[in-house]
């Protein structure tokens, strides 16, 4: 009864959210889904003290399909944005920007400062460039400091961010962060000089978030923290990878996969998590010094899973926790995440939740936690379950990505029926019960004749086609 009250007496105006959004982040890289490696205790903490989704997954595989998703609620079979259309190229003179999200959509933003909310994007937006219409202003922000452009993105030491609609000058090399090199300085002080610079970008992001907490600590407020670690590059400041042992790395990463050489391939990517860990610990502190901790929902989530270029070595880490598949595959490892959601006396501590849910569902959610009426959207709220109530059920959940082989697929509970090349086989379906074959080893195709009927009316009913991104086979027939 007492939570209730609570719950009742908080839901918005007055409760504030920060959504944080990790890049490439891999279901297994944190403590608290398995990570062996990379400590991780702020994060691990927030999940210990609230409640932890075990079957969360982005709304796409990869970078700007999810975002466009986790703001619109949209589906992937509906949504605009479907893969990562791009308006420049990566020299850093070229144009910037990704294909744009359309005014015509609603997005969290919109709708929460509709109910008086201040909102603010920290890190990347990845859904449009500089030009007027495109920016996060023209879709419901009051702040934003951060990249732009998700090609800008994958260097950690840019010569610039943006700060609303003004670059914010770094003082960093801020070269082209696709490098190949036949040597790497193995000193990580002169290597630091030659590739990166002074001005590490997420301290700075992080410098301005704190200071609009700050700022609106009266206010309700909601913050998109979509933080670009640790997508490639590999970079990190000297004295967080020096914290890493020198034995885990026998060889340098020449930058023969994409992105900048590095002299601790393995090290640098640990200390990024890392980094990113104490960043959500001072954000929670940040929060918890200005007296609004009991009133301020931090939800942890990733955009897809972790990567397979760029100098990250997965299986060291078993960054996508045994999972099949990673960024760029609709199997579990490529999109499956970690989602944990942690507010004092309003979200129960040490609850788990094992149903399924969805980004898309994102924009539902926050609605209902906020008070705010949602506009039609694919998703089905995960509110109830952050209270600590019966989660809302659902009939399926549905994504598609038509980039790399092309892939669609369909879950109903924990059953999974997917298409994984709709290019090339696209008579090929796979079926596999979650529950008992995590891993996606075991395809049930030749005994759910049934399950594969049922997903292909939900695969016909749920994609409409876009002409920008064709889904293989399905949009030549």
């Amino acid at each position: 009864m007492l939570l209730t009250a609570i719950a009742a007496n908080l839901i918005a105006p007055k409760l504030n959210v920060i959504y944080i959004m990790a890049d490439d982040l891999g279901y297994g890289e944190l403590g608290c889904y398995g990570q062996k490696l990379i400590p991780t205790p702020n994060i691990d903490r927030l999940a210990a003290e609230g409640t932890k989704f075990t079957r969360f997954y982005a709304a796409s595989t990869v970078c700007a399909p999810t975002r466009a998703s986790l703001m619109t609620g949209l589906h992937q079979g509906h949504s605009p944005i479907r893969g990562n259309k791009e308006k420049g190229g990566f020299g850093p003179n070229d144009p910037e920007g990704q294909m744009p999200l359309p005014a015509s959509t609603t997005t969290i933003a919109e709708n929460l400062k509709s109910a008086g909310y201040q909102t603010a994007i920290f890190g990347k937006w990845g859904l449009g460039g500089p030009q007027s219409g495109e920016t996060p202003m023209d879709h419901g922000f009051d702040t934003f400091y951060g990249y732009l452009c998700q090609r800008r993105a994958h260097n950690h030491y840019p010569k610039y961010l943006w700060n609303n609609h003004q670059p914010d000058l770094l003082d960093n090399v801020g070269g082209n962060a696709h490098q190949k090199a036949e040597s790497v300085p193995t000193d990580l002080d002169e290597w630091n000089a030659k590739y990166n610079g002074n001005d590490f970008a997420h301290a700075k992001i992080l410098d301005n978030a704190q200071s609009f907490i700050k700022k609106n600590k009266a206010n309700p407020f909601f913050i998109y923290y979509a933080t670009t670690i640790p997508h490639a590059a590999l970079q990190a400041p000297p004295e967080w990878i020096k914290k890493f042992p020198t034995e885990w790395d026998s060889k340098p990463y020449l930058g023969a996969n994409g992105y900048l050489p590095n002299p601790r391939p393995r090290a640098t990517y640990a200390a990024m998590i890392a980094y990113l860990d104490w960043t959500v610990g001072q954000l929670r502190k940040t929060i918890e010094d200005q007296g609004i901790a009991d009133r301020t929902v931090i939800c942890f989530t990733s955009d897809n899973g972790a990567t397979f270029n760029g100098g990250v070595d997965t299986e060291f880490f078993n960054s996508n926790g045994g999972l099949r598949g990673k960024k760029m595959s609709l199997y579990e490892g490529g999109i499956r995440e970690p989602f944990i959601a942690w507010c004092p006396g309003v979200i129960p501590a040490g609850k788990i939740i094992s149903q399924p849910f969805v980004a898309y569902d994102t924009l539902a959610s926050l609605s209902e936690l906020c008070g705010t009426k949602a506009p039609k959207t694919d998703g089905v709220s995960y509110a109830s379950a952050l209270l600590g109530k019966a989660p809302k059920k659902r009939d399926f959940i549905y994504v598609e990505y038509p980039e790399a082989s092309a892939m669609q697929a369909v879950w109903f509970n924990n059953l999974k029926v997917i298409r994984p090349d709709l290019k090339k086989n696209p008579e090929k379906i796979e079926v596999y019960d979650l529950e008992a074959d995590p891993s996606e080893k075991n395809n049930l195709s030749s005994t759910r004749q049934d399950l594969i009927e049922r997903a292909k009316k939900v695969w016909s009913t749920e994609h409409i086609p876009n002409r920008d991104f064709p889904l293989g086979i399905v949009d030549k027939e």
